[in-house]
């Protein structure tokens, strides 16, 4: 389990402006806590896709977006992903919640798949070229901080993945 308002002051300490997502059940504490205090603001999409597009106008607009969203969400945005943040170079951190981790595990070592949404997370990031920081533990919080300035070093988009529901 992961605190959420632990997440919450990483990205306040971050500067982060707008939280753009769809809230899961993994991510509905930290939705909640957000929409309890104007700032960082959240701004709802109806599909991930759009998350992207939405976080690409609020970066160019000045402001320091992150996304958050799911895996299965984050695997249905591929083009938005492509011809935004990665084609735009664009230094924005996606927060994915990592449904079916333990699955994939399994996958690694031969046992049973529950959920491919797990198994083909990573490949996708690394075919893409997207750098990721994996996240189990209140500890490796800062991790956040961490792909934050990956990201600005490199001009280009990186993801924090969260393993766990954030309470």
């Amino acid at each position: 389990m992961l605190n959420a308002e632990l997440i919450v002051e990483q990205l306040r300490s971050l500067g982060i402006t707008h939280v753009v997502g769809l809230s899961d059940t993994s991510l509905a504490r930290v939705f909640e806590l957000l929409g309890e205090d104007p700032e960082p603001a959240v701004v709802p999409v109806c599909r991930e896709g759009e998350a992207f597009a939405v976080a690409a106008g609020l970066y160019i607009g000045g402001k320091r977006p992150v996304v958050m969203i799911q895996n299965t969400g984050f695997l249905e945005s591929g083009d938005a992903v492509r011809g935004t943040v990665v084609n735009m170079k664009l230094p924005v951190i996606t927060l994915i919640t990592y449904r079916g981790y333990a699955g994939a595990r399994s996958a690694r070592s031969e046992q049973a798949v529950k959920d491919t949404a797990a198994v083909f997370l990573e490949p996708t990031l690394n075919a893409w070229g997207l750098p990721f920081l994996t996240v189990a533990g209140n500890e490796e919080l800062p991790r956040i901080g961490e792909v934050y300035e990956m990201a600005q070093r490199r001009s280009a988009p990186a993801a924090v993945l969260l393993v766990g529901t954030c309470v």
